[in-house]
């Protein structure tokens, strides 16, 4: 029995405790992305000063030893004393959760940090933070460890202009991997910068002794200029539709433009803060797109009488757009704010949009034209995917004696257990197929290279014997049919082989996945399995390494144990050589150079190995090597698949001349 429960078993946590002690709760993770969070909820205070008019200028500068310093020129955190708890405005900012200015709507009219727990969580998830607050003439500054004032509030200088500066270093036991990625955050804050336009925000890299390298971000001209850098890589089908406007204390923002392109990329920002899980302000504009092009489409004469309406589905393809909206009291759905929970919001996107949008079609009639045929070639093509589906995933195809032939399935029947392995060819899923373990692992062979889902739509896919079948053994659906209670298997493992081809269909896995089962992605069901490059043989022994700096690695140890072994052996034969007058003994040493005989295969492809390698070096649970696919940032992987896969030449030619040098491993 375990020791009884009452009021004192109750553990009452004081302060930051509770955040030290359940730090996920307050920033989503302890991985990479909450790691990264801790700089852009300080930055979110920055920014909330210059979108209430205060601030023009965010400096985010990164040192060595995960330093940051976060500087603005806005009022400054308040350093007067606070009545009612007798401590500086300062320090109940830093040191006390739900404690700021962003409740009081006379100071800050909008603000993303609606909880007011930001720069305290920032605080005590850091095991060095100091405080300067440039106020009523003068530098204050105060320093934290872990959340706790190591030092009274102190009146440094006199200094001209105002703001505030955070100097912080994350704490290396709550976060293993310190390691802040760059490229993550110039563009978060180049996000950022867009959704403020008139506020400079600069980004400076000090780390690794290397020279001072400065990004700087500064537009004018809002989401439209958002919308022009991210479909700068796209061939445009209209004209960029921009409005803004303002109801009830609620301030819309909302710019689009369609390309041509399959897919659609539509985000939501609530007072600057991305909503990923949409939202109210969502709905609104979704519903009245969908409403204006169906009325203009009507009174032009595009649909006819007995023409059906053109659906939400319909108007998504080749569609970029950019809806914010900044507004007084936000309800989010926790402290990562993934939607906007405010009704009221629909209705007042939907009212300015509608009628800036009618405006736009009319006075634009080339624009509204190409936007009204690609939704009715959208919506065509929509019926057409719906009977090749129907054709594929008629009744009864997804039971088990209905799976594709080509399977190997496993005798398990729980997701969680079982592996799906997608092997490149005939001969490699043969060997996958004898070495595998039974119990748990699937095979399923590719014959080739895959359909390019970049460019193709969904009656393509359904039609493409080698999707169908993979689409057919995942077992969820596709579409809207997509039901991921239905996985078959929680490990989707890529297994191709180690050169150029192998790679070009790794991608074109990787761009059906996440154009058709992004799902799957997001939510880490897709690796990526490593098969070793080369094979070394030595004294009977075989080793395998999976890339060139391994196998130097490998064969240097080698060398360094055969020389080691040859310097005890002749230690062994040393020999006494007496001198002529007996008045001294030398010893002398025997030496030969270490040569190292191995024999080192090197594997084009996975169906070089016998079911006993494949499985020993790239299947076996105990000692095999997956990267699991995730996505950091949205944005940026649409951007790679549409450069890397479109159909656009010119960005993806560019692409290639700068990272040239990078490439390795080509085969010749």
């Amino acid at each position: 029995m375990g020791k009884e429960y009452k009021a004192e078993s109750i553990t009452v946590l004081d302060g930051l405790t509770a955040v030290r002690e359940r730090p996920a709760m307050y920033i989503g993770s302890t991985g990479p992305s909450g790691f990264h969070h801790l700089v852009y909820e300080v930055v979110d205070n920055s920014i909330d000063e210059a979108i209430a008019g205060y601030a023009k200028n965010i400096t985010i500068e990164f040192f060595d030893d995960n330093l940051v310093r976060v500087t603005d020129d806005g009022r400054g955190i308040p350093v007067d004393i606070h009545k009612k708890t007798g401590l500086s405005g300062l320090e109940l900012v830093m040191t006390r959760l739900h404690a700021g200015a962003k409740f009081s709507h006379d100071i800050y009219r909008v603000s993303g940090g609606l909880h007011g727990v930001g720069v305290s969580v920032v605080n005590a998830l850091s095991e060095y933070l100091k405080a300067e607050v440039k106020r009523g003439g003068y530098l204050y500054e105060q320093v934290y460890k872990y959340g706790k004032p190591q030092t009274k509030l102190k009146k440094v200088k006199k200094v001209q202009g105002t703001g505030t500066i955070i100097t912080f270093k994350p704490d290396k036991s709550i976060f293993k991997d310190l390691t802040f990625n760059l490229k993550t955050l110039l563009n978060h804050f180049r996000q950022q910068a867009y959704l403020t336009p008139g506020v400079k925000i600069q980004v400076v890299d000090c780390r690794n002794n290397k020279q001072r390298q400065s990004y700087t971000f500064y537009f004018e001209g809002g989401v439209k200029s958002f919308i022009k850098h991210f479909n700068r890589t796209s061939v445009p089908l209209t004209d960029v539709f921009y409005v803004s406007g303002e109801k009830d204390k609620i301030f819309v923002e909302i710019a689009l433009q369609y390309i041509d392109s399959y897919k659609e990329n539509v985000l939501g920002f609530a007072n600057n803060i991305f909503t990923p899980d949409g939202g109210f302000h969502l709905v609104g504009f979704r519903s009245a797109l969908t409403r204006s092009l169906n009325n203009y489409a009507r009174e032009r004469g595009f649909l006819k009488e007995k023409d059906p309406n053109l659906s939400g589905d319909d108007t998504k393809e080749g569609l970029t757009a950019i809806i914010s909206v900044r507004l007084p009291n936000p309800q989010f759905e926790g402290q990562t704010k993934g939607k906007l929970g405010n009704e009221e919001v629909r209705g007042i996107v939907e009212g300015i949009f509608s009628d800036a949008f009618k405006s736009f079609l009319e006075e634009f009639p080339k624009s509204a034209e190409a936007i009204i045929n690609k939704c009715i070639l959208t919506s065509r093509a929509r019926h057409a995917a719906k009977k090749a589906r129907e054709m594929v995933l008629r009744k009864g195809v997804l039971d088990s004696l209905s799976l594709p032939g080509k399977l190997t399935d496993c005798s398990s029947r729980d997701p969680q257990l079982s592996e799906l392995f997608i092997v490149e060819g005939d001969s490699a899923g043969g060997s996958a197929r004898q070495g595998r373990n039974p119990e748990f692992q699937a095979i399923l062979p590719l014959r080739g290279k895959i359909l390019n889902a970049e460019r193709a739509r969904l009656e393509k896919i359904l039609v493409n014997e080698e999707l169908k079948s993979l689409i057919l053994a995942i077992g969820t659906g596709i579409g809207d049919k997509f039901d991921l209670s239905k996985l078959r298997y929680h490990k989707i493992i890529i297994m191709t082989d180690a050169d150029v081809d192998g790679s070009h269909i790794k991608t074109l896995l990787l761009a059906f996945f996440w154009r058709f089962f992004p799902q799957l992605v997001e939510q880490g069901y897709i690796y990526i399995a490593c098969p070793p490059l080369y094979k070394i043989t030595f004294k009977g022994k075989d080793y395998y390494v999976y890339t060139e700096k391994e196998k130097e690695e490998l064969l240097s140890q080698l060398r360094s144990k055969e020389k080691e072994k040859q310097e005890q052996k002749e230690k062994s034969k040393k020999f006494k050589i007496k001198s002529l007058d007996g008045s001294a003994e030398l010893q002398q040493e025997q030496s030969k150079s270490t040569s190292l005989k191995v024999e080192i295969q090197r594997y084009k492809g996975l169906g070089e190995m016998n079911p006993e390698e494949l499985f020993e070096t790239t299947m076996d649970s105990s000692s095999r090597v997956l990267k699991q696919v995730t996505v950091e940032d949205a944005i940026q992987a649409d951007e790679a698949f549409q450069v890397l896969m479109g159909k656009e030449v010119e960005p993806r030619k560019k692409f290639i001349q700068v990272h040239a040098r990078q490439a390795s491993n080509i085969d010749i």
